[in-house]
């Protein structure tokens, strides 16, 4: 049931952030991508003020349940950056800069990296069958 609720937060969150993206698109033009950047910003907004009100010492204390539901399912689907920017703020604030600045320098660049090698590999793959 635990995976369920998460799952199904995840997928009203890829709804949403299709719609965002296609509202976008159609509102700015495709020239940069706007409905992610939207979803970005917006999502990691929404995490914080979320993160802090359902905590255990925040104004609407949650159960687990919600919380994981809203935070990883609904904007883990809806944006690719809430996640990564709340668990960064919390070494920032837990004192660990040194880690925070390294989760940033280090997901920024093997994350671009990555991306460009899957690029490259498929782009060889796919010449080796054409």
């Amino acid at each position: 049931m635990h995976y369920l609720a998460i799952m199904a937060g995840g997928a009203a969150g890829v709804g949403a952030r299709m719609f965002l993206s296609e509202w976008s698109a159609a509102r700015f033009g495709e020239i940069l991508p706007w409905g992610t950047f939207l979803a970005n910003v917006f999502g990691c907004f929404l995490i914080g003020i979320i993160s802090a009100l359902t905590g255990p010492e925040g104004i609407l204390p949650a159960p687990t349940l919600v919380r994981q539901t809203l935070m990883i399912g609904v904007l883990g689907g809806f944006t690719t950056y809430s996640s990564f920017t709340l668990q960064t703020l919390n070494l920032f604030t837990e004192g660990q800069v040194l880690h925070a600045g390294l989760h940033v320098v280090m997901t920024l660049f093997l994350c671009l990296f990555a991306t460009w090698l899957g690029l490259a590999l498929a782009n060889l793959a796919g010449s080796w069958f054409s």
